[in-house]
């Protein structure tokens, strides 16, 4: 009697059911043998990913030697952590450290947030020729060569560029900005540049997401007298959510692998102390000075901050919102 009068207090959704856990699928021979042709499929990637993403893990050991080419990988002596001690002791590195995670983490929020917003209103278009055309053209940017963005950037952002000419015009400025010259806005403008270049490109997996939403979601809002924004924002948004924090996990990890190509070719010497980061750094420092113990060094501290992120991050994300990768 106890038991029927519970189901019947559920049923009535007063008490509310406890969730049943799903067993974990045990690895059989059995399972193995019938997932045999998919195993063999993989296999060549897999030896792939060992090759060329695991076995040159072993050159990590350089880091803790004084490595000397004529000498060799098992000839050279081993000084332990001497190279990370001179990293940390190095003034410079933290520069390169701070331009590389404010760079990183620009292009991170602003990258993701514009290509998110593109999205959504190219998502809103009923023109279909209109999209598809805005759409292509968006695409363009990504393929194009960091060597003309730079080019392009410069030209614009000149003492007799078209920004200059604006501003002069509208009368903001009297005279023409050093765009270029400014510390305090090479960070900006490498964020704009990258933001333009990669926006299109990054909407596509947005775009692709906003496909499957159901269509009568939205047709029961407009029913009830929901705007074009309050669809987005009650709908859109929701719907996508876990691809918007599968992606923002995945590219928490590359704060700090952002390149220096953009930086290098944007740079100058007036604004070399803003325009610095790890891998340029590196460059210069380690393999540019035949300190190669001292590059591979550089290159494990940025492994590691990118595992730290991406565990860290993926964490917060699976107790906010139950969705992680891990």
């Amino acid at each position: 009697m106890e038991s029927s009068k519970v189901l019947d207090v559920e049923k009535q959704g007063l008490v509310k059911s406890r969730p049943r856990k799903i067993p974990k699928k045990r690895i059989t021979w059995a399972a193995i043998k019938r997932q045999k042709l998919l195993i063999l499929m993989t296999l060549p990637f897999v030896i792939w990913l060992l090759i060329f993403a695991y076995t040159p893990l072993i050159g990590w050991l350089v880091a803790f030697q004084e490595y000397r080419p004529q000498n060799g990988f098992f000839g050279s002596e081993w000084v332990g952590i001497e190279q990370f001690v001179t990293l940390f002791n190095d003034s410079l590195f933290y520069t390169a450290l701070k331009n590389t995670l404010g760079m990183g983490g620009l292009g991170l929020v602003f990258g993701t947030g514009t290509a998110i917003i593109f999205s959504l209103l190219l998502n809103e278009l009923r023109f279909s020729r209109f999209k598809k055309f805005t759409q292509t053209i968006s695409y363009l940017p990504h393929f194009v060569s960091w060597v003309v963005v730079a080019n392009l950037v410069t030209t614009v952002l000149a003492n007799t560029g078209v920004v200059n000419e604006l501003l002069q015009f509208l009368n903001i400025t009297s005279s023409p900005i050093n765009f270029m010259a400014k510390p305090n806005m090479f960070w900006g403008i490498v964020t704009g540049a990258d933001v333009w270049k990669s926006t299109g490109w990054n909407a596509i997996i947005y775009l692709s997401a906003m496909t499957s939403i159901d269509q009568e979601m939205y047709e029961a809002a407009h029913v009830d007298g929901a705007s074009r924004l309050q669809k987005m924002w009650h709908i859109t948004l929701p719907s996508i959510k876990g691809i918007i924090v599968i992606l923002m996990i995945m590219n928490i990890g590359n704060i700090i692998n952002i390149g220096f190509e953009r930086q290098m070719l944007l740079g100058n010497n007036i604004v070399a102390d803003a325009a610095i980061v790890i891998e340029k750094y590196a460059l210069d420092y380690g393999i540019g000075m035949f300190r190669y113990s001292y590059g591979t060094a550089i290159g494990i501290f940025k492994s590691v901050i990118s595992i730290a992120l991406i565990v860290t991050f993926n964490s917060i994300a699976k107790k906010t919102s139950d969705i992680s990768i891990m």
